[in-house]
């Protein structure tokens, strides 16, 4: 295991902001880690890094524990915080310089040039980073977490204050080191979480409440589907209405082909697609398009965060 947490308790005063979790993370995993703001994504990120002691439980990173032993553990994590701290009076190859040098790395400048392709700075490296946008500098923090070739990728919030370009641009950074590295990230942009991960660990008020593949989550026992149909006919959404186990109807229009969508959300979408069949048949319908959806993983999160 890359990363393992067994236990583990943060407490200050009577609140328990991470609250006896456990947790495996294997090698080449790309682990999406979610909940609302204070719900302990933070304090989590900090145990496994070191950064902060736990009051119970352990954390391992690649079989260390993080406790007896922050130092080895360090140098096989590669961490961006959420608050990404930076000499801003330094230029962009002279501070990941220093972080090389932290690391103790023999041939750092061919380490500087590679993180620097790999994240994009080429344009940037030469300027102070107090001049840089909000994006490259967070940018700057990715290539000191990643300068070390690191086997642990720690990344708290790693997309904040990027453009849609940046973030696709990044997003492909982390596909890339999720090969051979294990990461571990946390996000608000479910889209995001979607796009890169398999699994998804989702905590709240200190306690996991779900730790499961995409797949898995989004077929869950309460889950509401939507089955999409198209006709090529217009039709009365009256007719609809009458199908049984549909919860309730959403209607969307694609102006390109004049069609309308009609969403039925449901528990039952077998149920429903029979009927539609049947519906076309007794009505001489012919049906454009069908499809059955799951529940969107934002869907999933309000579900499971707002209990």
């Amino acid at each position: 295991m890359s990363i393992e947490v067994h236990q583990l308790l943060k407490q200050y005063g009577e609140q328990k902001a991470v609250n006896n979790i456990s947790f495996n993370i294997n090698k080449g995993e790309i682990v999406g880690f979610l909940g609302p703001n204070g719900a302990g994504k933070s304090t989590t990120m900090k145990i496994i890094t070191g950064y902060l002691l736990p009051d119970a439980g352990t954390a391992k990173v690649c079989g260390i524990d993080v406790k007896e032993n922050s130092i080895e553990t360090k140098r096989r994590i590669g961490y961006l915080p959420e608050s990404n701290p930076l000499y801003l009076d330094m230029y962009v190859k002279e501070y990941l310089q220093f972080i090389g040098g932290v690391h103790q790395i023999a041939n750092s400048q061919s380490s500087i040039a590679r993180v620097i392709e790999l994240t994009g700075l080429q344009i940037e490296q030469k300027k102070k980073i107090s001049q840089l946008s909000k994006g490259y500098k967070q940018r700057v923090g990715l290539a000191a977490a990643l300068i070390h070739d690191p086997e642990v990728l720690i990344l708290d919030e790693p997309t904040s204050g990027l453009d849609p370009n940046q973030i696709i641009e990044i997003r492909n950074v982390i596909k890339q080191q999720g090969q051979n590295k294990t990461v571990l990230f946390s996000s608000h942009i479910l889209q995001e979480v979607q796009a890169i991960c398999d699994r998804v660990i989702i905590i709240n008020k200190g306690v996991i409440v779900a730790d499961d593949s995409l797949i898995n989550l989004q077929k869950s026992k309460k889950e509401i589907y939507i089955v999409a149909v198209q006709f090529q006919e217009k039709i009365a959404e009256a007719m609809l209405q009458q199908l049984h186990d549909c919860v309730r109807i959403e209607t969307t229009s694609t102006p390109q082909t004049a069609l309308v969508t009609y969403k039925l959300h449901t528990a039952q979408p077998e149920i429903i697609r029979k009927q539609l069949f049947e519906l076309s048949l007794q009505h001489n319908l012919n049906i454009v398009s069908l499809q059955t959806e799951g529940q969107s993983l934002e869907e999933v999160f309000r579900t499971l965060t707002s209990k």
